[in-house]
């Protein structure tokens, strides 16, 4: 039932999703392109004053040229090239002669790469028509959407997730809190809830070493559990088996994380869509973790709520 859930949403939403994301980025790189003279203008000069245009002229060349193939080919440090895709900028403590190098080297490589089959007024050595101009943007944004297609889909479903928690909760007369203290969310009031918050955990049971645990749902029961102590979730969803499987391992180091600093009682639950196999849940189960499924969001009122 997961599975066929999972399958509808992607089959009716998903598209849409990917659709607005493609939408935006076309926009980026009709940007890029007008900053680059429709891919004609890639020195160094445009890349100093624009570093944030990297990932659109990766994606613009034949083949597509993935981050550390770029790093490779341009024999430049990959702190640059990351720092650009990334942040948008570049590396301050470097020299400006050894930037002013190492950033003509990268566009001499996009120059040589660039796709003459999508930009043909390269080849004929002449400015770009309008048609020309938003076709090429469209075939860009979709190598730029099509190379993050899964933490598209992953961000559309955990955004649909949340907000399935969320009116579940406030149909039940939880309120939402704006701003949560993660030093001690024991100090949440009965009935609330907070979105996204990071509570602070110990990497041991003496507490030597604190860190930061982002928690998707942090949720105080109308009627707290000893030491109230809230409940915290975790969204998830997975459109195949095999991810799933290589990341079991952070929600049990949440967990542990958790235990160490709250005790061994408290509830850190998945809240579970699409693709988990007995694998995956017969690991969680073995390091305590319950679950709630999204298609059986009614069981949250087994957990207290």
């Amino acid at each position: 039932m997961s599975i066929d859930a999972y399958n509808q949403w992607f089959l009716e939403y998903a598209p849409d999703a990917f659709q607005q994301q493609r939408s935006s980025a076309a926009a980026d790189v009709r940007s890029a392109m007008d900053k680059t003279a429709n891919f004609r203008k890639i020195d160094n000069k445009v890349l100093m004053e624009h570093p944030e245009i990297l990932p659109t002229l990766r994606m613009a060349t034949c083949p597509p040229v993935a981050r550390d193939r770029l790093v490779g080919l341009a024999g430049t440090g990959k702190n640059l090239v990351s720092r650009m895709e990334k942040k948008g900028t570049v590396p301050p403590r470097l020299s400006s002669v050894q930037l002013a190098r190492r950033l003509s080297r990268i566009g001499s490589v996009v120059r040589r790469l660039i796709d003459k089959d999508i930009c043909p007024w390269i080849a004929d050595n002449r400015d770009a028509t309008e048609k020309e101009s938003r076709r090429a943007a469209i075939v860009v944004a979709d190598r730029l959407c099509g190379a993050s297609a899964n933490p598209i889909i992953r961000n559309a479903q955990e955004k649909r997730q949340l907000g399935r928690i969320k009116t579940w909760l406030i149909g039940r007369g939880y309120r939402p809190m704006k701003a949560a203290n993660t030093e001690r969310p024991s100090s949440m009031r009965a009935g609330t809830f907070a979105c996204h918050m990071n509570v602070v955990g110990w990497l041991d049971k003496k507490g030597n070493q604190q860190v930061n645990i982002p928690v998707d749902i942090v949720i105080q029961p109308r009627n707290p559990t000893e030491g109230n102590t809230p409940l915290f979730v975790e969204a998830k969803s997975a459109g195949d088996f095999t991810n799933v499987n290589k990341r079991r391992k952070e929600e049990a180091a949440k967990a542990r994380q958790l235990r160490h600093r709250f005790g061994p009682s408290v509830q850190f639950v998945l809240f579970l869509g699409g693709y988990f196999d007995s694998g995956y849940l017969g690991y969680e189960a073995a390091e305590g973790i319950d679950w709630v499924w999204e298609h059986r969001i009614e069981d949250f009122m087994e957990l207290g709520l």
